[in-house]
């Protein structure tokens, strides 16, 4: 579980439009020093900085937004995910407005991205949080827990009122190869039913089929189908991801999840805090023999 903390190797960029806003947007992931974290940079307003940390967490209705001194940015768990699901530790990103780029809806582009940019691995260890004391968080029916494990884990259980979704379930091991086969080219999904509710709350604006997996009330709109049987469940296991990277460090723990969203996950990070009965700081002051660069190359990202 002893790893070095990582970064980009060089700087890549993307644009696209943003899922609820609708506006473009143009995106550049730059390389950051040991123990920067993940930073966005809005450029458009002046440099304002916000880090990806929980306590920055401003909102989580159909996305989560981080806030802090005044600026925003939005919808960022997906981007998030990729660099959790790689173990990219440290990133700035610059962008130009508000909410990140939506892309296809999954988290295989920012894969894809990262791949192009390169990994390299940086001269400090990365402290890990190993749960220690069962963390438990609950809204109604839902219900979003992490037990203590010995490796790091999501089981994910998820539940509508529609006829190819119903019930379904999946779990899987976090490690960077099962993050990219099957885990990250989930994408997000929406009911046709609610599209002019969403839009007429300001939300879903830039959403297509181009970006987003789209049911009707008994089938699935995309011409292309699924990329997964279970598509569903993984894009809500890449959510998870995204959401809990905002602890700051990689987690080691059973994540079990009954129906969660971006506003149960984020209580959970925050609720994981409360007590330092509940986790240790683990893999900050070994020094094993330097490891090499990651091996694998993203190939199946590539």
């Amino acid at each position: 579980m002893i790893r070095y903390q990582r970064t980009l190797k060089n700087t890549v960029s993307c644009e696209g439009i943003g899922l609820h806003s609708g506006k473009n947007v143009r995106m550049v992931l730059n390389p950051a020093a040991e123990d920067t974290g993940i930073v966005f940079v809005r450029t458009d307003i002046g440099g304002a900085e916000i880090k990806a940390v929980a306590s920055n967490t401003g909102g989580t209705n159909y996305a989560t937004t981080l806030r802090q001194n005044g600026a925003s940015v939005q919808t960022v768990e997906h981007l998030l995910a990729a660099f959790a699901g790689l173990g990219i530790d440290n990133a700035r990103i610059a962008i130009n407005g508000e909410e990140l780029p939506v892309l296809d809806g999954s988290a295989g582009p920012f894969v894809r991205l990262i791949a192009e940019a390169g990994v390299v691995n940086q001269e400090k260890l990365r402290p890990m949080i190993k749960v220690i004391r069962p963390v438990i968080v609950r809204e109604g029916n839902k219900q979003l827990a992490i037990w203590p494990s010995e490796t790091a884990s999501i089981s994910c259980y998820i539940d509508f009122d529609h006829p190819l979704l119903k019930e379904q379930s999946y779990s899987c091991t976090l490690s960077e190869e099962n993050f990219i086969r099957e885990v990250a080219d989930a994408r997000t999904f929406g009911f046709l039913r609610d599209v002019e509710a969403l839009r007429a709350n300001g939300l879903a604006r830039g959403g297509s089929l181009e970006n987003a997996v789209i049911l009707d009330d008994a089938s699935v709109l995309n011409t292309d189908g699924l990329r997964y049987r279970d598509e569903f469940v993984r894009h809500k296991i890449l959510d998870l991801i995204g959401d809990l990277s905002l602890v700051g460090m990689p987690l080691i723990g059973h994540v079990v999840a009954h129906k969660s969203g971006h506003g149960l996950n984020s209580r959970l990070a925050a609720k994981l805090f409360e007590d330092p009965r509940n986790w240790v700081i683990v893999g900050s002051t070994e020094e094993p023999a330097r490891p090499m660069e990651p091996s694998y190359q993203y190939q199946m990202a590539l």
